[in-house]
């Protein structure tokens, strides 16, 4: 912005001269400013002047009363030199810049300029938070108005939407929805604002209101106009409705765009926070200047991280878009913290979803940086060891800073990253004795102090000890006499709680593993400052307490003691995932549990979540640490009973490491039950992911670990979860044979089982058309469990047959015993069908509207799919062909989003069938070409001839 006199004109005027604002009461003065404002630096006659200030009706004194209002202004504005005198008009001798007008045209040529979305995407909206209102609106002047306020504000349109395009490159497409559902609703006629908006719903899952967004304009521009919709529009509707593949969203694109949010996740600042002065300051100059990277690096003890977190906290106002802390754990004694897992929690702190977090850590480390490109924050990375452990977190942007703390220089970020090395050594005798007063109260505290060597861990340690003892003295190592001091029980469990492998422990934990009520003994540790609670409930260890702790445990207590120890720590973690499973997904089969003992105390669904969550790093360092030192069973124990919750918070990152982790040690200890378990593990979380080729090598892993182990049930169960990923994958024909596999290994007592794999098996012979098949089927499931669901399917494969007196009893049976939602649209949406097919119309359409009604919000959308479609036909026959229409797009959205193969097939035929009753050949056309390759690919081959038909 140019510095001097400041205009605003895109709203109300405003005139700001050195800060403060100069009201010009007089709607004429403010005429005239704006005509000379308008056109800087350029004479404008006073002819216009005049026509611009009053009108047709000028005074009889035009040229005299000009006069008096140009000399009016200047006093105003308090320099005279701002407006001049010319032959025969007035200039205004100003930066355009300083015109928010003139500001707001120069912002958007620099957007529409630039080849870099993200600095495209700022200098638009620089110039839309320009616009306070509507341009001149207390300027009364007909003929500026007329004359610019038109121009004007079809540039902001026109910025609104490249902007929006901007937006769209970068992925940004959920976060626009809301503004174009605006901006259409005020604009109705201008169809770029509708296509954007057709397009931002698209790309976020919502096919059906962009197809809706297309039938809207289509009535407006009908009933306003009497035309339709551009070609382009047009074209773009065809595009959403047969999905595509050039309108999908960047991937990288839409990494950069997302808006963070503005996390701060910074550790508390320490409240007696001392000395240090010299080292705020450099530090603090440097992160707030060119270094990108600030490293604080001293021996151990010495403070760094409490001065890393001060100078943050003190910086808070200087990156408004949030702080990132994370402990790296890099001089840990057990493993360093997981580069997949910080990645992970960061994306997540700055709002991606987790289904959105790839499992790949340089893929992560991507998004990092596309997500910080661009804002201002602070990222405060704690205990690093070694420069690669800290790279993949770097932002890599100009605009966002770095603080490490290391015992080392890191000399390989100086050299190859711009970082910067602050030493921190310990404190100077000021320092120390100021801290000591702080503590222990005024006295002459050199000698401690230097008994401290001056390092702020053992200052703060012997202050703890000598607190209230007058009579004592330091006369060694203040760790060391602060431990001796304790009784035998904080002794002991300070001892011991070094065997705990993550970065904390609770008060549970620590009881477990001590076998003692850890809560009292903790306090006294707390008070010697032995450790310390960041937040309630949980502790934690300095790592050099840690090692002194360790050695400890190492001389005074038994290797077998210190086994007792940790296995009952890994006890208390299983039986609290165990018990948090029971609570979340009771319904997973989980491996033989070898825990013992009481559950932590979680007493619903919440708890057992929020327990997970916090003990999360601790759990994915235990098993590590299991399946590296044993006991390997704990290792695959918890990886195992752990799955459900991962697969529901969507940890892919940690999923993926336990699960290998675990199927190592299982192979490592050759247990054959559990490296089978390992392999169906893995084969559901790349079926999650996608990845259809990994997922089917290690069901097939476990398929032959099943067999050799002689474990039908396990095998078949395996078989049953292969088919699947057959299934998703478009092969039915492998499914299908993988069913008939599944069925072969199941015992004749397995009803359950056996029935749920025939319902499988009768419904993928729908699909591949193959109709007396799947009678078969369902009838054998019928004798098998002669339940709702049996009689359902039976009835709609007997309807498809031709059946439909016979199918009509099985329905009205399966409605008579009653079922789930799901279960009971199933049967009234195969009851509405029979109607249809029987004429009666009216009757199908209440029975189709009923079952919407079951599974329409948050229910089974495979059978939501179903019923949209039946409803649909049902519309058709009714001749309402627009909703008709509506109803199958729908579905199509859906069976596409869910992998429903058939139902995808179905639903573009149908929607070819009511297009072409509309008169849109070509469009009915392109929907059957879609379903007719669709149907071919997925080898259904009655629907591939249907379409080919329609074709």
């Amino acid at each position: 912005m140019a510095s001097g006199p400041q205009f605003r004109l895109l709203g109300p005027m405003e005139v700001r001269l050195g800060g403060s604002a100069v009201v010009l009461r007089a709607g004429k003065h403010r005429a005239l400013l704006a005509a000379l404002l308008l056109r800087p630096n350029r004479v404008v006659p006073v002819t216009e002047l005049v026509e611009h200030v009053w009108g047709d009706a000028p005074p009889a004194r035009t040229r005299g009363t000009l006069q008096t209002y140009v000399m009016r202004l200047r006093a105003a504005l308090g320099d005279p030199s701002l407006i001049q005198t010319a032959a025969d008009g007035y200039r205004m001798r100003v930066d355009p810049l300083a015109v928010d007008a003139h500001r707001f045209a120069d912002a958007a040529a620099r957007g529409r300029a630039s080849t870099d979305l993200v600095t495209a995407r700022k200098a638009f909206a620089e110039a839309l938070e320009l616009w306070r209102g509507p341009v001149l609106s207390d300027v009364p002047s007909e003929t500026l108005y007329s004359e610019h306020a038109p121009r004007l504000t079809e540039l902001l349109m026109t910025v609104h939407e490249q902007r929006i395009d901007v937006e769209l490159a970068l992925g940004n497409h959920a976060d626009l929805v809301p503004e174009l559902f605006g901006l259409t609703r005020d604009h109705p006629l201008r169809e770029r604002f509708w296509a954007q908006l057709m397009l931002a719903l698209y790309r976020s899952s919502r096919q059906a209101e962009a197809l809706e967004a297309f039938r809207q304009l289509d009535r407006t521009l009908d009933e306003q106009l009497g035309i339709d919709p551009s070609a382009e529009l047009r074209a773009l509707h065809q595009s959403i409705l047969v999905g595509a593949p050039e309108l999908a969203a960047p991937v990288v694109a839409a990494v950069v765009a997302r808006e963070p949010a503005s996390p701060m996740r910074l550790p508390d600042d320490i409240a007696d926070f001392t000395g240090r002065s010299a080292h705020v300051e450099r530090i603090s100059g440097l992160v707030t200047g060119s270094v990108p990277i600030v490293t604080l690096a001293g021996q151990p003890g010495v403070g760094k991280t409490t001065l890393a977190v001060h100078v943050a906290h003190l910086l808070r106002d200087r990156f408004p878009d949030g702080q990132l802390y994370v402990d790296l754990r890099g001089y840990a004694l057990g493993a360093p913290a997981d580069g997949v897992d910080v990645l992970s929690r960061f994306l997540r702190t700055l709002g991606v979803p987790p289904e959105e977090i790839p499992p790949d850590a340089d893929e992560q480390s991507t998004m990092l940086r596309s997500l910080l490109s661009g804002r201002r924050m602070l990222l405060v990375l704690d205990n690093a060891s070694a420069p690669d452990q800290v790279r993949p977190l770097l932002p890599g942007t100009a605009s966002c800073r770095v603080i490490v703390t290391s015992r080392d220089d890191l000399r390989g970020l100086i050299a190859l990253n711009g970082a910067r090395t602050v030493p921190v050594d310990v404190f100077s005798a000021a320092e120390s004795a100021s801290l000591l007063s702080g503590l222990l109260g005024p006295g002459d505290h050199a000698e401690l102090a230097a008994r401290c060597g001056h390092l702020p861990l053992a200052l703060r340690v012997a202050a703890a000890y000598l607190a209230g003892r007058d009579d004592v003295t330091i006369s060694g190592s203040p760790i060391e006499l602060a431990y001796a001091a304790l009784p035998p029980a904080p002794q002991r469990l300070f001892r011991l709680l070094s065997v705990v492998p993550g970065p904390d422990f609770t008060a549970e934990a620590a009881s477990a593993l001590a076998d003692v009520d850890a809560e009292a003994l903790l306090t006294v540790l707390a008070i010697a400052r032995l450790v310390v609670s960041p937040v309630p409930g949980r502790y934690r260890f300095h790592d050099e307490l840690v090692r002194y702790a360790a050695a400890l445990r190492e001389e005074s207590d038994s290797p077998s003691e210190q086994q007792v120890a940790w296995t009952a720590l890994l006890n208390h973690y299983l039986r609290g995932v165990e018990r948090c499973a029971e609570l979340l997904y009771p319904g997973i089969v989980r491996l033989p549990s070898s825990s013992t003992g009481p559950a932590p105390r979680i007493s619903n669904a919440a708890e057992a979540l929020a327990w997970l969550d916090a003990e999360r790093p601790n759990l994915i360092a235990a098993i590590r640490h299991a399946a590296e030192h044993g006991p390997s069973a704990m290792a695959w124990q918890l990886a195992d009973a752990l799955r459900g919750y991962l697969w529901i918070g969507q940890h892919v990152g940690e999923w993926l490491a336990t699960a290998h982790q675990a199927l190592q040690a299982a192979q490592a200890s050759a247990h054959r039950p559990a490296e089978a378990a390992m392999h169906a593990n893995l084969g559901t979380l790349y079926l999650r992911l996608g990845e259809y080729v990994r997922s089917v090598e290690h069901h097939d892993y476990a398929v032959e670990l099943y067999r050799a182990l002689g474990d039908k049930d396990a095998e078949a169960g395996v078989l049953n979860n292969l088919s699947l990923v057959h299934r998703r994958s478009g092969d039915l024909v492998a499914a299908r044979d993988t069913l008939l596999r599944c069925l072969e290994m199941l015992a004749p007592s397995a009803a359950d089982s056996v029935s749920t794999g025939l319902y499988n098996l009768g419904q993928l012979a729908v699909e591949l058309g193959e109709l007396d098949g799947a009678v078969e089927h369902f009838s054998q499931a019928l004798a098998l469990a002669p339940n709702a669901d049996s009689h359902t399917y039976l009835g709609m494969a007997l309807r498809l047959q031709g059946r439909l007196d016979e199918s009509r009893a099985h329905l009205e049976r399966a409605l008579e015993i009653g079922n789930v939602p799901a279960g009971e649209a199933e049967a009234l949406e195969n009851l509405a069908a029979l109607e249809l097919a029987s004429g009666n119309t009216a009757e199908a359409l209440s029975l189709a509207s009923r079952a919407l009604s079951l599974v329409a919000d948050g229910g089974d959308q495979q059978v939501a799919t179903s019923v949209r479609l039946t409803l649909g036909e049902t519309r058709r026959a009714l001749s309402d062909l627009d909703s008709a229409a509506g109803l199958f797009e729908q579905a199509l959205v859906t069976a596409r989003r869910i992998g429903y193969a058939s139902g995808e097939v179905r639903a573009l035929i149908d929607l070819a069938v009511v297009l072409r009753d509309l008169d849109r050949d070509a469009d009915a056309r392109s929907a059957a070409d879609q379903a007719a390759r669709r149907g071919a690919e997925l080898g259904l081959r009655a629907l591939e001839n249907r379409a080919r038909e329609l074709a």
